[in-house]
């Protein structure tokens, strides 16, 4: 019999018809997946083979509009999925409703998930906020649940295995050769996707809840693209090629397939090319070899449209332009395209979500930190600050939006032009993970003669919502950095750097108006019409050996009065 390896991932729901999904699995070999439904709804597809494994992605049409249904997953006509002693509800797909019925929307998000836990015993990171929904969920199945989970990087963590993964890693090669304990290739990625996945609670969870992700540099490796030399160093090591290349094939594989529409993947050449040949390794290696060394070949961005909520979910790691000269977050056709989808038919949608794994909005010290790093780098102050610059950009992992600043103002000035005017959202949020903490910022655009180039107040709320992690620590120290980051005295500090680099004053201020907040977190926006709140819980153990916990509300706030106009807030202490 075939069995399923892993999966189901519920990945893509329709949200313009209500009528259509994918559903994402790995069988153990070939063999046709077949999803059915049981109020009506049923896809198939034939796996296709990458590197000696076996997938699908079966699109399920015939879905009822505002419909819940539970579905089984059959291969060879052999029913998989649920397992017969699964104690957990039905796994189901939600449909929206027609619009203009279709105005709520519920998004949770988060970032960096280590998903090794101890089999038994204290956790020494605390529960898993993702399994801790899970167990929510699946107690109240008929209850309020996330319309959409947006994974903002750091699904996999390739250079921090497990005990567990180090001693398969062991077992198969020798753990004194790099990359040592971190992976090396293609199948060292997929027992890393088993280890976040194959838990029962999260596993039920992704194949009820649809998702969206995107990589950022754990999926790799640490500081993944931070700047020129460190490519090349990279690029000198004997493993580097084979880690890079197996990265963006398994990306490709169990992420970026689901991310995308039925009708994106029909026109999809290279997933076209994978299923038509018995084994489609070399065509998917032949892409990511090329995807590396030319990062213009392929845009791992996307749009989803959530009814009259849009999502661009950016790429801010493999797009990026590194030369110190003409550093760039995003290569030019990633930054135009991301111009066009973000200003493409106003007033067509109410709320604008950026997807970014790294946050626009840092506390300040941390900004202009990172923006005096930058200039260093270039040569603003000569050959030794230069060096003494790339040293610490690595140490400090200097690497965020204020890292490339022509980029921060880029992405500034469009969020101010998206959201002004009489067709401008309620709201733009940009949606971050990454620094593993969670807080809430919120610029400001009223500026002195310090930028006469600045830009007026834009109609929309624009709010920057950081939540990392999902599960992960920080060390004490950096947590005391961080909240000093927001002081007055760290603001101070701050502008001691801008002076120094001669960087100037950024486009706007900013301010915290919630947070900062450590723990495992979930972050989740209701988008309603055009009001918008926001809550962040965090998981809290419920035994004293912290293996498992529930989620606990930290902040809940509405961000727009009903009509869509905006609130005030005020800066509030994070726990």
């Amino acid at each position: 019999m075939t069995r399923l390896r892993l999966g189901p991932l519920l990945r893509h729901v329709d949200w313009e018809t209500g009528t259509a999904a994918t559903v994402w699995v790995e069988a153990d070999r070939a063999c046709t997946a077949e999803v059915r439904c049981d109020q009506g709804g049923s896809g198939s597809a034939r796996t296709f083979l990458i590197a000696g494994h076996h997938y699908a992605l079966v699109p399920v049409t015939g879905l009822t509009p505002g419909s819940s249904t539970a579905y089984e997953v059959l291969l060879d006509g052999e029913r998989v999925w649920p397992p017969e002693d699964s104690a957990l509800p039905p796994s189901t797909i939600r449909t929206p409703a027609p619009a203009p019925d279709a105005d709520t929307v519920r998004v949770t998000f988060g970032s960096c998930r280590w998903a090794a836990r101890p089999a038994r015993g204290h956790d020494p990171v605390g529960p898993d906020a993702l399994d801790t929904l899970a167990v929510r969920l699946a107690a109240a199945p008929e209850g309020e649940r996330p319309d959409v989970l947006l994974l903002l990087g750091d699904q996999v963590y390739a250079d921090e295995t497990s005990d567990a993964t180090g001693a398969r890693l062991a077992a198969r090669r020798d753990l004194d050769v790099p990359p040592g304990s971190g992976v090396a290739d293609y199948e060292e990625y997929t027992w890393l996707y088993d280890e976040s996945w194959r838990d029962p609670d999260v596993r039920w969870l992704l194949s009820t809840v649809p998702s969206c992700m995107i990589f950022d540099d754990h999926d790799v490796i640490d500081d993944w693209n931070t700047s020129t030399a460190w490519l090349a160093d990279m690029r000198a090591t004997p493993w580097w090629q084979e880690r890079i290349v197996s990265a963006l094939m398994s990306y490709w594989v169990y992420q970026h397939l689901g991310n995308l529409s039925p009708t994106e993947l029909a026109a999809d050449p290279l997933y076209e090319a994978v299923r038509s040949v018995p084994d489609g390794t070399a065509i998917l290696r032949a892409f990511a070899e090329k995807a590396d060394r030319d990062a213009t070949s392929v845009r791992w961005s996307y749009r989803r449209d959530f009814g009259r909520t849009r999502l661009l979910m950016i790429d801010t790691r493999a797009a990026r332009v590194l030369d110190e000269q003409s550093r760039s977050m995003l290569d030019p056709g990633e930054a135009q395209w991301l111009r066009e989808q973000a200003l493409d038919a106003p007033g067509s949608f109410d709320h604008l979500l950026i997807g970014t794994s790294l946050p626009w909005l840092l506390p300040p010290l941390v900004h202009h930190a990172e923006a005096w790093n930058a200039a260093l780098c270039r040569g603003a102050r000569g050959e030794r600050w230069a060096r003494f610059g790339e040293q610490l950009r690595r140490h400090a992992d200097l690497e965020h939006w204020s890292a490339f600043p022509s980029s921060f103002e880029r992405l500034t000035r469009l969020i101010t032009k998206v959201g002004s005017g009489p067709d401008a959202p309620a709201t733009v949020c940009v949606l971050s993970g990454d620094v593993h903490h969670a807080y809430v910022a919120e610029p400001d655009w009223v500026h002195g003669p310090d930028r006469p180039d600045s830009v007026a107040r834009p109609d929309a709320r624009v709010l920057q919502l950081t939540c990392s992690p999902v599960h992960n620590s920080i060390p004490r120290p950096v947590r005391l950095g961080f909240r000093f980051g927001w002081s007055g005295v760290g603001r101070r500090l701050g502008r001691v750097f801008a002076r120094h680099g001669r960087t100037g004053m950024p486009l706007v201020r900013w301010r915290r108006t919630g947070g900062p907040w450590f723990g495992n977190q979930l972050m989740t926006l209701t988008l309603r019409g055009r009001s918008a709140s926001l809550r962040l819980e965090q998981a809290r153990a419920e035994r004293g050996d912290g293996s498992r916990g529930r989620l606990t509300t930290l902040f809940e706030r509405p961000l727009t009065e009903t009509d869509g106009t905006q609130t005030t807030d005020r800066p509030t202490d994070g726990s």
